[in-house]
């Protein structure tokens, strides 16, 4: 990729567009797509800025009811108050026939607790309906979301259930954690999680098709704000053969395989890596120096230590030159070309930065990359 180098009209001539979750965001002019400079990060090649959550087009189809049951819709016809109201009072079916509510204090869905769908991980086959992906209406999909996606920047689809959060969803938490260890049940969980992969395929296949997709971000929270909820034996065991199916199958297709996992799961980061998971963006409680220096170069993080303080809703707002000394230094830290063509990483989301604060990233970065 040939250098260009950094011109101030790209900030001054930028436009504003849709951010992440209904925001608004600064567009700069640059000299190359969005889309292409995330692959040149993905390809282990030198962007020309630092890529970012705010560069991708992420994408939820109500295609899968999963997403309308989360009420979770990000798409041309999203998620409506109506919506949140109907299924917080009378719940939604998913695309296993799992009932979820709709909380409003949390902002989100949950299966109601106490009353799991599957017992015994050995009856899953009898007692779980798989759904026939290939008899959803894609082609409607196709045409509703032809001018909703922005093929400038890297189009991402999103599984929001991966294996243990949807057999949490099957079982609750406690008949699922004990799933995992149970000798009786393991072999049962192993051919479940197999079909399930079989899904998620045959999803990637028609979010290619209809989507021309770049990247999946596929869910499955593993731990919590101390912890992770099992060991990197368990992981390696009962998760990994599986997550490294539904990976490998992307990359095969010319799709990047990305790994949500909130929760402090540092320690877990071997199976990630060995699975084949391209990036994973480690929530705060994660060591992140540790993981950059441990584990930079043999996957893609996303996120990062800002250095901003917490932005509390109603809270006094985060001042501009706390804003710009904190992308700086990451800039700084981070950014310099020998440092990240060796361990490259992603940008994240900064809730509650002022724009200065992606304005500053965007042109460090350019400076940096580009001298």
């Amino acid at each position: 990729m040939n250098r260009i180098p950094f011109d101030q009209a790209e900030i001054d001539n930028a436009t504003e567009g849709p951010g992440m979750f209904g925001t608004t965001m600064k567009v700069f002019a640059t000299p190359i797509t969005p889309r292409e400079n995330y692959k040149l990060l993905y390809s282990r090649q030198m962007p020309l800025w630092l890529p970012g959550m705010g560069d991708s087009s992420w994408f939820t189809p109500r295609i899968d009811a999963d997403n309308v049951a989360r009420c979770f819709c990000f798409e041309a016809n999203p998620t409506t108050e109506e919506e949140r109201t109907e299924i917080a009072a009378n719940g939604y079916k998913d695309k296993f026939g799992v009932t979820w509510v709709y909380v409003p204090q949390a902002g989100g869905s949950m299966v109601r607790p106490g009353a799991p769908t599957l017992e015994d991980a050995n009856d899953w086959k009898s007692v779980i309906p798989f759904p026939d992906v290939d008899s959803w209406d894609w082609e409607a999909s196709k045409a509703s979301n032809a001018n909703h996606l922005n093929k400038n920047r890297m189009i991402t689809a999103t599984i929001l259930s991966g294996f243990y959060e949807r057999l949490i969803s099957w079982m609750d938490f406690e008949g699922a954690a004990m799933a995992l260890v149970d000798e009786d049940q393991q072999d049962a969980v192993h051919d479940a999680f197999d079909a399930l992969a079989d899904v998620y395929i045959k999803m990637i296949d028609k979010f290619i098709w209809a989507y021309e997709i770049d990247q999946l971000s596929f869910h499955d929270d593993w731990g919590s704000q101390r912890a992770p909820f099992f060991g990197l034996a368990t992981v390696r065991e009962m998760l990994m053969p599986h997550i490294k199916k539904v990976a490998d199958y992307c990359h095969s297709r010319g799709v990047f395989f990305d790994l949500h996992s909130c929760g402090k799961n540092e320690i877990l980061v071997p199976a990630m890596i060995e699975a084949g998971v391209d990036s994973w963006s480690p929530q705060p409680m994660n060591d992140f120096a540790m993981l950059y220096e441990k584990y930079g170069g043999q996957m893609v993080f996303g996120g990062f230590p800002t250095g901003l303080p917490p932005a509390a809703p109603g809270g006094p707002p985060i001042e501009d030159d706390v804003a710009v000394a904190a992308a700086k230094s990451f800039v700084e830290k981070y950014c310099a070309p020998d440092v990240f063509a060796k361990k490259p990483i992603s940008g994240g989301f900064a809730f509650g930065a002022p724009p200065i604060f992606a304005e500053t990233l965007y042109k460090e970065s350019r400076l940096a990359f580009n001298p």
